[in-house]
C-alpha cells in the first residue's frame, strides 16, 4: 500500500499533544495544524481520507516515518520497551503522582544516556514533553538538586534539539502547564486558578485541573495554616487560594488555623490582620481554630510518648544537637531511663533553670538518611507569655510535633504543603503513627516565587524593624495590604507568579534605596471630597488612589500613582 500524505493534525484547544509535535518537529516532518473544539482527542487526517486517532498512536506512526534511526527502536524488544515508557508517561502529568515518577525516573537514568538502548527515541520525546508540559512545577524542580540525572537527562535533550523543542514550548506551554497557544492564555489562566471566584464549580473541570489524591465529593476537609508572626504576603496568598480551590471543586470545606507555637514572634495584631487579608482574598473559611486550643491534649500526648519510651528529654547544647543530628550521632541522653525522662519533663513544664537547659525529642532513627527522622525536637521551654493564654505554659511544641496531631484531630483529610518541606513528609508521617492518629494525605505544591521580591517574613520583618518600610502595609511591600493600598487588583494577585532572588544571595545586595517618591502639589479644592480608596485621573500624570482624604488644612491628602504597566526611569 502506498504511503499516502499528510493533511492536517488536529487536537482540542486546551491539550495540545506536545509529544507528537515535538517529534515531527526534530523529524523535519511538516505536519499543517488546526486546533478543534468539537476533537476529543488528537486526530491525524491523511490525504486518502484515513484517519489516526490518539496520542501515542501518532506518536508510534511518526517514529516509524521518521528519517531519523531507531527512532522507535531497531528491533521488536527495544519498540515494546519504547511502547512501556510511552504507557507510563501520562503518570506525569496526574499531579498526585509527579514526585514519585520524578522519583522513579531518577533512579533509572542513574547509569542511561537515553530511556531505551542507546539511542534517542519517542520514548524520550514522550517523557521530555510529560516534564515541560507540567510548566512551572518542573521548572522549580529543575532548579535544585533533587533529581540531578533526571534534569541531566533532561537538560541534554533540550541543548540538542534546542531550536524545535523551544519554538513548541513557547508557543504550547506557560507557567501553568500545557494549554492554548499563548494568544489565547490569559482566560485559561483564570479557568484553572478559579480561587477567588464563585464561578469555579467543582462539575466543571478543564483539562489543566489537578487532583487530590483519594478524595472523595463531599469529604474533603482542608486548612489554611499561617503563623500569626506577620502580616500575609503574596507567597501565602496561593497556598490561601490553593485551599480554597480544592474546597470548592470538591464541595468540600477549609479551617483557618493559627499556627500558635512560638510567643516570642506572634501577636493578637498578627491574628486580627492575617483575619483582614484572608477575607480581603475572598477565603471562605469554615471556622477559626487555634494550635493553642490543643496545647493540653499535646501535653498528655507527649507524657505518653515518654512513658512509651517513644520520647526522651535532652539537654544537649543547640549546636552540639545540630552538628550530631547531621553526623547521626545519639545523644547521650538517649539513653535515659524513663522515670529519668519523667522528672526533666517536670521541670520543663514548670520552666525551671533545669528544664530551660532541655528539650523533648522524639525517639525515631539517628542513623536514617533523612536527617528530618534523626530525632526531631517536639517541644521547648519558653518563659514567654503567650498572646492568647497568657502565662499558663512555659513550654510549647514545634511545629513538627503539633501539626500532625492537629491536623488529624480536626480531621483534616489533605494537607498542602509547599515541596520544600517534602523530606519531612516521612517525619509527620512517623509521629502520627507514633501517636495512633488517622493518617493525612499530603499534597506538595511548589511555592511562588518573585524575582526581586522578598516573601520571608524574617527578612520582611527586618524592613519593618529597621524603619526602612512604614509598616507592614507600606505600598512597597509585597503583603496583601500593601498591594492593595498601592492599588493592584486582588484578581491579579492569582495569576502573579514569577521567580524571585537565587537561594544563598544575600537580599541588602539587592535593596533598592529609591522606591519612594513624595511628591508635593497644589490640587483643585473638590480634592477635599474625596474618600479613601478612591480612584481618579490627573491630566496627563495617571490614575491615583487615595490612600489619606482630607481632614484638615495642616494635613494633606495623600495620593498612590497606580502603575500602568508603561516603562519608567528610576533615579539611582
Amino acid at each position: 500500500m502506498k504511503e499516502a500524505g499528510l493533511k492536517l493534525l488536529s487536537f482540542p484547544p486546551d491539550s495540545p499533544p506536545l509529544s507528537i509535535i515535538s517529534a515531527a518537529k526534530i523529524a523535519g516532518i511538516d505536519l499543517p495544524i488546526q486546533t478543534s473544539s468539537s476533537a476529543s482527542s488528537p486526530a491525524l487526517s491523511f490525504s486518502n481520507g484515513l484517519k489516526l486517532h490518539g496520542n501515542y498512536v501518532i506518536l508510534r506512526y511518526i517514529g516509524r516515518l521518521a528519517p531519523i534511526p531507531n527512532f522507535y527502536g531497531d528491533n521488536a524488544f527495544h519498540a515494546a520497551q519504547i511502547d512501556e515508557w510511552l504507557e507510563y508517561a501520562p503518570t506525569i502529568s496526574c499531579g498526585s503522582e509527579f514526585e514519585n515518577a520524578c522519583g522513579y525516573m531518577e533512579v533509572y537514568l542513574e547509569k542511561r544516556t537515553f530511556f531505551v538502548s542507546h539511542y534517542f527515541s519517542i520514548a524520550d520525546i514522550a517523557i521530555w514533553s510529560g516534564l515541560a508540559g507540567t510548566g512551572q512545577r518542573w521548572e522549580s524542580i529543575r532548579k535544585s538538586n533533587k533529581y540531578p540525572n533526571l534534569v541531566r537527562w533532561y537538560n541534554s535533550i533540550s541543548a540538542e534539539y534546542s531550536n524545535p523543542l523551544m519554538e513548541v514550548t513557547a508557543l504550547y506551554v506557560g507557567k501553568k502547564g500545557l494549554g492554548k497557544p499563548v494568544a489565547a492564555k490569559s482566560k485559561e489562566v483564570k479557568n484553572v486558578t478559579a480561587d477567588s471566584s464563585d464561578k469555579a464549580k467543582a462539575g466543571s473541570r478543564s483539562s489543566s485541573e489537578i487532583d487530590l489524591p483519594d478524595a472523595e465529593m463531599g469529604k474533603v476537609r482542608l486548612r489554611f495554616a499561617p503563623e500569626p508572626s506577620g502580616f500575609l504576603h503574596i507567597g501565602h496568598a496561593k497556598a490561601a487560594l490553593l485551599n480554597q480551590y480544592f474546597a470548592q471543586r470538591y464541595h468540600g470545606e477549609v479551617i483557618l488555623r493559627f499556627d500558635d507555637t512560638n510567643p516570642t514572634k506572634e501577636s493578637n495584631e498578627f491574628v486580627e490582620n492575617l483575619i483582614k487579608d484572608v477575607e480581603t482574598l475572598g477565603i471562605k473559611y469554615q471556622k477559626i481554630t487555634y494550635t493553642s486550643d490543643y496545647f493540653s491534649k499535646l501535653m498528655a500526648l507527649a507524657e505518653k510518648l515518654i512513658k512509651e519510651g517513644k520520647a526522651y528529654v535532652d539537654d544537649t547544647p543547640r549546636e552540639q544537637m545540630q552538628k550530631e543530628r547531621m553526623d547521626g550521632i545519639e545523644s547521650k541522653c538517649r539513653s535515659n531511663s524513663i522515670e529519668e525522662n519523667l522528672k526533666l519533663w517536670k521541670e520543663m513544664i514548670a520552666g525551671s533553670e533545669r528544664g530551660l537547659q532541655c528539650c523533648l525529642r522524639g525517639k525515631l532513627d539517628m542513623q536514617d538518611p533523612n536527617k528530618s527522622l534523626r530525632d526531631p525536637v517536639y517541644y521547648r521551654c519558653n518563659p514567654i507569655p503567650h498572646h492568647r493564654i497568657g502565662s499558663k505554659y512555659k513550654i510549647y511544641p514545634t511545629y513538627d510535633f503539633a501539626c500532625p496531631f492537629v491536623d488529624a484531630e480536626e480531621g483534616i483529610t489533605h494537607a498542602l504543603r509547599s515541596s520544600e518541606y517534602h523530606d519531612r513528609n516521612a517525619q509527620y508521617h512517623g509521629i502520627q503513627e507514633d501517636m495512633g492518629m488517622r493518617k493525612v494525605h499530603i499534597y506538595e505544591f511548589s511555592r511562588l516565587n518573585m524575582v526581586y521580591t522578598l516573601l520571608s517574613k524574617r527578612k520582611l520583618l527586618w524592613f519593618v524593624q529597621n524603619g526602612k518600610v512604614d509598616g507592614w502595609d507600606d505600598p512597597r511591600f509585597p503583603t496583601v495590604q500593601g498591594i492593595v493600598r498601592r492599588g493592584l487588583k486582588i484578581e491579579a494577585l492569582i495569576q502573579f507568579i514569577l521567580e524571585q532572588l537565587e537561594e544563598g544571595e544575600d537580599f541588602l545586595d539587592a535593596l533598592n534605596p529609591c522606591t519612594k517618591k513624595e511628591i508635593a502639589a497644589i490640587g483643585d479644592s473638590n480634592m477635599r471630597n474625596l474618600k479613601q480608596g478612591e480612584i481618579l485621573q490627573l491630566e496627563r500624570k495617571g490614575y491615583y488612589r487615595c490612600d489619606v482624604p482630607f481632614t484638615r488644612p495642616s494635613k494633606p491628602v495623600v495620593l498612590f500613582a497606580i502603575p500602568d504597566g508603561r516603562q519608567q526611569s528610576v533615579m539611582k
